[in-house]
C-alpha cells in the first residue's frame, strides 16, 4: 500500500481521474489521452503502452457487460469485428519488440501514437460532423439492426486492432467513427454497445500480448483503475451541465497538439498551431453551422450539444449513455 502513497501515485491517480471525466463527458475513448499523459509522466512509451491497455481492459469489461445485459449490442456485427482485431492487436507487442532495442522502441512507439493522434483527432472532427448533418437532415434512425457487411467490418477490425495492439488508441474512438460511416442507420446505443463488447477482446489480447513482452507494473495500473473509474462516473454526471460542443472542440485541439508532441515537432511550431485552432476553430465551426441551417453560436436555448432544443440528435453522446 506503501507504493500507492508516493507523489508519483498520487500524480497517475490525479491524471486517471481527469481522463476519465473527459471519457464520461464525451464518450471517448481514454487510451488517446491516457497514453501520452503516461509518456509526458515520465513512463517509457512501450510501458506507458502496455499499462494502460491493462487498466482499459478492467474499465471496459464493467461497460460491457452493463450492455450486453441491456441487450443493446450487435453481437453479429461485434463479432466480426472481434475476428479480424483479436489477432492483429495480439502482434503488437512482438511487433514494437522487432523494431530493435529500447531507444528504436520508444522512437517507433512515439511516432506511432503522434501519428494515431492525429487521425484520431480528423475521425472525431468527423464524427461531430456527422452528427450535426444528422441533426440538421432530420435523419431517423431504423429500429431494425442493418445487415452486417462482412468484408468491410473485417477490415476495419484488422486496422483498429493493429493501432490498438501498437498505440493503446484507437478502440474507442477510430472504430468508433469507422461504425459510424458503415452503419450510419445502426441505433445510438447499439453503436456504443457493439463498440464495447468488442473492444473487451481486443484490449484483452492487446494486454496479454503486452505483459508477455513487457510487463506490467502495478504501481501504475492500480492508480489508473483506481482513479479512472470514479472519474468516468463524475464525467457521466455532469455531462448535461457542460457545452459538449466546447468539449469536444477542445478534445480535439488537445489531440492534435498531443500529437503534433509525440511527433517531436518544434515547440515554437506547435504553440503557433495551437493558437490558430483556438482562433480560428470556432469561427470554422460557426460556419460549417450556417451552412446547415443552424447559428454560427449559441444564442438560443441548446440541448448542451451545441444544437437547438427544437432538434432532436439522435445520435448524440447523452443518447449513448
Amino acid at each position: 500500500m506503501g507504493d500507492l502513497l508516493t507523489i508519483d501515485a498520487m500524480n497517475l491517480l490525479f491524471v486517471s481521474f481527469g481522463v476519465g471525466i473527459v471519457v464520461g463527458l464525451t464518450g471517448m475513448g481514454g487510451g488517446a489521452l491516457m497514453t501520452p499523459a503516461l509518456i509526458f509522466l515520465g513512463i517509457p512509451p512501450a510501458a506507458a503502452v502496455s499499462n494502460d491497455l491493462v487498466a482499459a481492459a478492467a474499465n471496459k469489461t464493467v461497460g460491457a457487460i452493463t450492455h450486453a445485459r441491456s441487450g443493446s449490442p450487435n453481437l453479429k456485427l461485434a463479432a466480426w469485428l472481434v475476428a479480424g482485431s483479436v489477432p492483429t492487436a495480439f502482434a503488437g507487442a512482438f511487433i514494437i519488440k522487432a523494431v530493435g532495442g529500447t531507444e528504436e522502441q520508444t522512437q517507433f512507439v512515439k511516432t506511432a501514437i503522434g501519428c494515431a493522434l492525429m487521425l484520431t483527432a480528423a475521425t472525431y472532427t468527423l464524427r461531430m460532423y456527422l452528427q450535426l448533418r444528422s441533426v440538421t437532415r432530420g435523419g431517423s434512425i431504423s429500429e431494425k439492426d442493418p445487415p452486417v457487411r462482412p468484408i468491410p467490418t473485417l477490415l476495419i477490425g484488422l486496422v483498429g486492432g493493429l493501432l490498438v495492439g501498437i498505440t493503446s488508441v484507437g478502440s474507442g474512438s477510430l472504430i468508433m467513427v469507422s461504425l459510424l460511416l458503415l452503419y450510419p442507420t445502426l441505433q445510438a446505443v447499439k453503436l456504443v454497445g457493439t463498440d464495447l463488447v468488442q473492444a473487451v477482446p481486443l484490449v484483452l489480447s492487446a494486454a496479454i500480448s503486452h505483459v508477455i513482452v513487457h510487463g506490467v507494473d502495478p504501481e501504475v495500473v492500480i492508480p489508473l483503475i483506481i482513479g479512472g473509474s470514479p472519474g468516468t462516473y463524475l464525467g457521466a454526471r455532469i455531462a448535461n451541465w457542460v457545452s459538449q460542443a466546447v468539449v469536444r472542440r477542445g478534445i480535439v485541439i488537445v489531440l492534435s497538439l498531443t500529437s503534433l508532441a509525440m511527433l517531436d515537432v518544434d515547440p515554437t511550431i506547435v504553440g503557433i498551431v495551437g493558437a490558430a485552432m483556438l482562433i480560428l476553430g470556432p469561427v470554422a465551426w460557426g460556419l460549417v453551422r450556417r451552412q446547415h441551417g443552424l447559428p454560427a453560436f449559441d444564442h438560443v436555448p441548446s440541448d448542451g450539444n451545441g444544437y437547438p432544443t427544437n432538434h432532436t440528435d439522435s445520435s448524440s453522446e447523452s443518447s449513448r449513455r
